[in-house]
């Protein structure tokens, strides 16, 4: 056999070529524009954007939670509005906090170590604690302990709502301490541009948000909790200025409400709730919705919620109300804890004997932090207070903080959807056309993939905790 020397000396070159090609692309595929090494602070912003979207977006808020607890209504296709749902409609917050979320905030506390900086570390872990606390509450049992760390736990075991929420107690207390305000700066902050000590109050408003949620299974927790941040020192949120929030800019970074509405006319102000706010003569009425494009003697008409889509397109677009033009603005701001919701925390704390102080000051401080959120004019909210349908009732505590916290929760949807099965006010009427028996959600349906991937622990917790359907009670829903 005859070798042609030219032709190896030609693969030879072609192989020479390959390989440098492949080197030359290696270098094209580098973002110039981003560190090889992650940084604490574009993972930081990254985190929060991210998370925020997902929390304040479609399938967490306006296409389901919303919905649940009456705060808006679907004037065409109108299936999420009854109760019409499958498996994968509940995937994006599952999939987008674990994968991204709590993956990267894990990434940032290893890193922390690194640079010395403990201020990462805690704003991480409060941040995590509080997006566990979203997945637990809709979903109930959720892979915790052996969360984030896919190299050591591929198919991480579900954890007890009971587990994780002792659990959140903890890292926020262990975050508390990380937390130092004369301790290094950090950057990519955009919840709080780096003033530590607002995210200590908001650690430990986390915590009497978690103490509450556990208060019928578990008062003693909740009540040493409590006792634990009043000697701890740094307090909660002291005013609307410390409200937890990010506030959005422009396209492409608009709040994702905005982004919906550009594109579509799916979602109206809830019947509900424009019949509520109007009976106390309620000045959040103008703010929650828009007038109607035609003109009506009404001028806010909500939808009742779950409609046949005929039904409610029969209504018509220009003769119901918007959400308001507040929430629908790019620039709105995707509230993630308030200081009316911390004042009402209290109010209850004290009604159900876990601190001292005045239930009733606590109540009528919270009704007003809310109005307040909105620019509302003193002489409107002193009216507003002193009427007897606001007047709060000591004997039956739940009620007076479950309703006036639903209507200061409007458009954060997973909150008040998690605070309504917990106070079980307002009492609301399920979906006229809903496909639940005459019954409302009780939570989120895990993840189909779940069953495919995890199957096994997937099997477990429904096994604890009850089959995988939207009507299973969570554990710290007692009542």
């Amino acid at each position: 056999m005859k070798i042609d020397f030219r032709q190896i000396a030609g693969l030879f070159l072609l192989l020479g070529l390959t390989i440098s090609c492949k080197d030359e692309l290696a270098k094209v595929n580098q973002n110039q524009n981003e560190a090889e090494t992650p940084q604490p602070a574009y993972l930081l912003t990254s985190t929060i954007k991210t998370t925020a979207d997902s929390y304040w977006g479609v399938s967490n808020n306006l296409a389901s939670s919303l919905l649940f607890v009456q705060h808006w209504a679907r004037i065409q296709y109108t299936d999420p509005d009854r109760y019409i749902f499958t498996n994968n409609d509940f995937n994006e917050g599952w999939s987008t906090w674990y994968s991204k979320s709590i993956s990267q905030l894990k990434i940032i506390q290893r890193l922390s170590s690194t640079t010395e900086n403990d201020n990462y570390k805690g704003v991480a872990l409060v941040l995590q604690s509080w997006i566990f606390s979203l997945l637990t509450d809709a979903y109930g049992e959720i892979p915790y302990t052996e969360a984030g760390n896919i190299d050591e736990f591929l198919t991480p075991h579900y954890d007890t709502q009971e587990t994780v929420y002792k659990g959140l107690l903890n890292d926020l207390k262990n975050a508390q301490t990380l937390l130092n305000v004369d301790g290094k700066g950090i950057e990519g902050d955009i919840l709080y541009s780096g003033n530590i000590a607002q995210w200590k109050r908001f650690a430990n408003a986390l915590r009497l948000r978690v103490a509450l949620r556990i208060a019928d299974r578990l008062p003693d927790l909740a009540k040493t909790t409590l006792q634990e941040i009043a000697a701890e020192g740094s307090g909660y949120l002291n005013s609307n200025t410390d409200n937890a929030k990010l506030i959005y800019r422009d396209a492409p970074y608009r709040n994702p409400v905005s982004a919906s509405f550009e594109a579509r006319e799916d979602y109206r102000i809830s019947k509900t709730m424009v019949d509520k706010l109007r009976g106390l003569n309620d000045p959040r009425l103008g703010i929650y919705a828009d007038t109607t494009t035609t003109s009506t003697p009404e001028k806010y008409i909500g939808v009742p919620n779950g409609l046949t889509s005929s039904d409610a397109s029969n209504l018509g677009f220009a003769r119901t109300s918007r959400p308001g033009i507040y929430f629908r603005e790019p620039k709105s701001p995707a509230v993630i804890l308030s200081y009316a919701e911390v004042l009402f925390g209290l109010s209850e704390a004290v009604s159900r004997g876990f601190i001292t102080g005045n239930a009733t000051n606590l109540y009528q401080q919270a009704i007003r932090a809310s109005l307040e959120q909105y620019n509302i004019e003193n002489n409107l909210i002193v009216d507003y207070l002193n009427q007897s349908a606001v007047k709060f009732d000591p004997k039956v505590y739940k009620k007076s903080i479950g309703e006036q916290k639903w209507i200061a929760l409007y458009g954060q949807g997973l909150e008040a959807f998690a605070e309504w099965r917990r106070l079980d006010y307002p009492q609301l009427t399920p979906a006229k056309a809903g496909a639940l028996g005459g019954k409302i959600p009780l939570r989120f349906l895990y993840p189909g993939t779940e069953q495919s991937l995890n199957g096994t622990n997937y099997q477990a917790a429904i096994a604890r905790q009850g089959n995988n359907t939207l009507l299973t009670k969570l554990w710290f829903d007692v009542e």
